[in-house]
């Protein structure tokens, strides 16, 4: 496994990129004309980067048994 600090530099680097994606999809929606292939994909493409900051996050956070 990796040493957390890694991860957590690997984490603010995944959250960066998924606020580009965010302000690029925005721009992309409201200046015509619209490309809404490029629109979904850079839509998945941002859907993954969520998926994997929420995986990293839960391996820098341990389970807390209640």
């Amino acid at each position: 496994m990796e040493d957390i600090t890694d991860l957590e530099e690997r984490l603010v680097e995944l959250e960066h990129e998924h606020k580009d994606l965010d302000d690029i999809i925005e721009r992309l929606r409201t200046t015509p004309p619209v490309d809404f292939l490029q629109m979904k994909r850079l839509q998945k493409k941002k859907l993954l980067l969520k998926d994997q900051i929420q995986r990293m996050k839960s391996d820098i956070l341990p389970d807390i048994i209640a």
